[in-house]
């Protein structure tokens, strides 16, 4: 957009794009067939999936396969609870305590470690900050054993709390959230309410948080998948008597046989929880994304 100059005392007035530099802006219909394109290749696998979960299990192999969803879907999931090897109806509880717990610290310890790296002054804050940093570039792989030991040590092995403890706050975390505050709050904000005689936590509850609410929606958002979809950690630590929603699936793929529209039908129901997950934050995520944009 072409900012034209305007006298003195006069504000300054915007040209509508012309030409070649509409052209820029405006999407061609190859644009609108590529997206298409990339919408309906990313939903088709959840399609079949929904397809394969409403059927019997003869379908898998059928030529051609049938391409709209079947009537078995409420025999299946009843047959996916009733199941004694899965325990998904534990798994879908231990998974959704897991999830809420460690998304709600994830989201209060972050925020509030990354107010006190982006506008509080104390010593050791850029090696504080160094050390968060590198543990962001150790694989969660190689801290298994050791984590696993710890676990043994305090007694928690098939315990919920072993899911949940270890993952109470992240590193990417506390940096993503050190990153908006640095922005997104301007240091008078926070001098102002210091004037007003307000704490330091009550600064972060009243004036902070607020303002990181985008952020800490994205940060919500993603943490509760990570959570949610975890499968080697609860592998480990967990029994199969005691399991995640994960680690049910995977019980019913070791079966005696691979009952498949027993499996597309967990799968189906664990997606459930994410997608309303992702219906409840996605405003949050897409004015955090248009406010950066703006800012930027």
């Amino acid at each position: 957009m072409t900012t034209l100059l305007a006298g003195p005392g006069q504000p300054a007035k915007h040209a509508r794009p012309t030409g070649k530099m509409r052209g820029l802006w405006e999407a061609s219909p190859l644009t609108y067939v590529a997206l298409i394109v990339a919408v309906a290749l990313s939903l088709f696998p959840i399609y079949w999936m929904i397809v394969v979960a409403t059927r019997t299990n003869d379908v898998v192999s059928a030529v051609p396969p049938p391409l709209v969803p079947g009537g078995e879907g409420g025999e299946n999931v009843g047959r996916l609870f009733d199941n004694p090897d899965a325990y998904f109806a534990q798994g879908l509880l231990n998974s959704a305590i897991a999830s809420t717990v460690v998304t709600i610290s994830t989201v209060f310890f972050a925020s509030l470690a990354g107010f006190a790296f982006a506008k509080l002054r104390f010593k050791g804050k850029n090696g504080l900050l160094l050390t968060i940093i590198a543990t962001m570039m150790i694989p969660v792989q190689m801290g298994i054993i050791p984590l696993y030991m710890i676990m043994v040590e305090l007694g928690w092995q098939n315990q919920l709390q072993a899911v949940i403890v270890p993952f109470l706050v992240t590193g990417f975390g506390v940096f993503m959230m050190r990153q908006y505050a640095s922005q997104a709050i301007p240091d008078e904000l926070i001098e102002a309410a210091r004037v007003d005689g307000c704490t330091t936590f009550g600064i972060y509850w009243r004036v902070v948080m607020p303002a990181l609410r985008p952020a800490a929606g994205v940060l919500g958002l993603l943490t509760f998948m990570q959570t949610w979809n975890e499968f080697m950690w609860p592998l480990a630590v967990l029994a199969p008597d005691n399991p995640t929603v994960q680690l049910s699936i995977n019980n019913l793929a070791n079966a005696y046989f691979d009952d498949y529209t027993l499996m597309f039908a967990g799968t189906t129901v664990a997606v459930l929880p994410l997608l309303v997950v992702f219906i409840v934050f996605g405003r949050q995520i897409i004015g955090g994304i248009m406010e950066g944009a703006v800012k930027a």
